[in-house]
This record gives C-alpha cells, sequence and structure tokens, in this order.
C-alpha cells in the first residue's frame, strides 16, 4: 500500500472515532448539570457574613432612619402632665480658685488634703519661717535703734531752741540739730516701713483659702519648693452651687430670672432642693436647638458637690397653642 492510499485510511478511521463519541458526551453532560470552569471566568467565592458589612453588600435596616438630618436636636426636656419641665442638669462651682503662695520658699506644713471641706480664712499650708523670723527680729532691732537715736535729737534739738532763744546759740549750731532731729525721724519711719515688709514676708508665708469650699487639687507637699507662680491647691466653692441645664428653644419666652427650680440628685433620694434661676442664655444653640439656663442652689450645708448630675423640674408653661 503507497503512503497516499494510508493517510486516506487513517483519516476515514479518525472521522468514525468523533463521530461515535459526540453523542455520549452529551449524554454525559445531560446526566451530570454541574457547571464546568472555564478557564478566565471562574466565579469567586461569596464573602463570609461577617464581612459583607464591611464590603457594603448588606442593604440596610429597615429600621434606620436616614430622613432626619444630621444636625436634628433631640428633646432636651419632657413635660409632665402638670405642666412643668424635667430636664438633666450638672452641679458646678460658682467660684474655682487656683491657690499659689506670694513668696517663693520651701514647704514647711500642710495642714488639708483633697477632699477636705475648709472655710474662707482657713490656713492650708505654711512655708518654712525660720528666716524670716530673724529678719522680723533684725527689724525691731533697727526700729529700737532709730527710735533711740530719734529722742537723743530731740532732745538735743530742744536744747538749742532754748538756747537760741536766749540767743547763747550760734544760728548754724540751732540748724544743724533741727536738721539732726529730722533725719533721725526720717530713719524712724524707714526703720518702720522695713520692720512692716518683714512682718508681711511672714505673714505671706501662711496660704489661706479666700473661700468656702472643697479643696479639688492638692498639688504640693512638705519639702517641696515653691515658686512664685505654683499653684499649691485648686479650691471649688460649694455655697452657693449653681446648677445648669437646658431646654428646648419653645419655652424661652417663658424663662426669667428668678424662676422657682426644684432638684433632685442620685445621692440623696426623696429630697429636693430649692433654687431660683440666676440667668437664662440668650443664644440658642444651632445643633441641639436648646437654650442654656443657670440655677443658683444655698447648699450652707455643703452636700452638694460640683460635678454631679441632678434631675431638674421647672415650671414652665407655653403660651399660644399646647405642645407638640
Amino acid at each position: 500500500m503507497n503512503s497516499r492510499a494510508l493517510s486516506l485510511v487513517l483519516s476515514l478511521s479518525l472521522v468514525a472515532a468523533v463521530g461515535c463519541g459526540g453523542p455520549k458526551k452529551e449524554e454525559a453532560a445531560k446526566a451530570d448539570p454541574t457547571p464546568v470552569a472555564t478557564v478566565g471566568t471562574e466565579t469567586p467565592p461569596p464573602l463570609p457574613a461577617d464581612l459583607q458589612d464591611v464590603a457594603g453588600l448588606t442593604k440596610p435596616s429597615p429600621s434606620s432612619d436616614t430622613s432626619r438630618p444630621a444636625g436634628a436636636a433631640s428633646e432636651a426636656a419632657t413635660e409632665t402632665t402638670s405642666g412643668a419641665v424635667v430636664a438633666s442638669g450638672e452641679l458646678v462651682s460658682a467660684v474655682r480658685s487656683e491657690l499659689a503662695v506670694r513668696m517663693p520658699g520651701r514647704v514647711g506644713q500642710v495642714y488639708v488634703d483633697e477632699g477636705d471641706k475648709v472655710r474662707k480664712g482657713q490656713r492650708l499650708l505654711t512655708l518654712e519661717t525660720q528666716y524670716l523670723a530673724l529678719d522680723l527680729k533684725r527689724a525691731d532691732a533697727d526700729v529700737a535703734r532709730a527710735r533711740a537715736s530719734a529722742a537723743d535729737a530731740e532732745r538735743d534739738f530742744k536744747r538749742k531752741q532754748e538756747l537760741f532763744a536766749k540767743e547763747s546759740v550760734a544760728k548754724a549750731a540751732y540748724d544743724r540739730s533741727e536738721a539732726a532731729f529730722q533725719s533721725a525721724q526720717a530713719a524712724v519711719l524707714s526703720a518702720q516701713a522695713t520692720r512692716d515688709l518683714s512682718r508681711q514676708h511672714l505673714a505671706d508665708a501662711v496660704l489661706v483659702s479666700p473661700i468656702t469650699g472643697v479643696i479639688a487639687e492638692k498639688r504640693t507637699d512638705v519639702g517641696e519648693r515653691l515658686g512664685d507662680a505654683s499653684v499649691a491647691f485648686v479650691v471649688v466653692q460649694t455655697s452657693p452651687i449653681k446648677l445648669r441645664f437646658r431646654l428646648p428653644e419653645r419655652y424661652l419666652a417663658n424663662l426669667h430670672n428668678g424662676q422657682a427650680v426644684r432638684a433632685t440628685v442620685d445621692p440623696y433620694p426623696g429630697e429636693t432642693f430649692q433654687g431660683r434661676v440666676t440667668q437664662v442664655g440668650g443664644v440658642v444653640d444651632p445643633t441641639t436647638r436648646t437654650v442654656a439656663v443657670e440655677t443658683e442652689l444655698a447648699n450652707r450645708d455643703g452636700r452638694l458637690s460640683p460635678g454631679l448630675f441632678a434631675r431638674v423640674e421647672i415650671d414652665v408653661k407655653q403660651q399660644g397653642a399646647s405642645l407638640p
């Protein structure tokens, strides 16, 4: 058989093999419906449920409110059936003093601790005063010396006056005696001023509280050196104490100074503290649509502390239409 005949036989055999295998592959595809992956078009596996929120694939919850603008204000107070408005407020100190010594020095004694209640004029600390006491003793001695010299000069001047009246002493000697007496008097005044300054330094070595309140911070201790601007204590006033809260803008026309306010705090359940409105803010917060109100409570017993949250009740009735 020649080569041309052999090639023809092989071609006929290949055609027969392809025709026999086609129907079998179609039947196998119908029996097994699993898709066959194609290179370049493979579908990636789905993301885990906890990652779908990050990828932004989950739909927003029906309960979420997306129609409310970002700057909308929430209600700052509620109205009771009796017409009173209830809000939440915070107690703040009317005065907050950062106390520093008037002169530099080393702390000798500390009489109070953080959290202690103090009275106006009560001693808080004392600087070391050994050198100040010595300065005062020297100043006292200088005053005594100056007074003795002034007394001697005064006696001499009086004698010269008597002699000058009798024309028994020259005018120049009389003038010198008068000048010496005046100089001695000036020396007394100078010594007294130096002594008073030493006394003031000794008094300034004691730091006292300017108000009645509570020690909020203690920033020094015995042995520490304090400079001119070193703050040793922070004292906050507790009597009277302020109560600040906010009310919706619709109540602004019905707020005024002197209005009665009732407040309750968690540390004293069932007890009501009475106060009066002392200030009403004239500017409405554009974000919360509320106005600031400030109240003053007597707090004579000092039980209310700055920083406490309070439930405020104030009788405010809106004029005109009823509240929504």
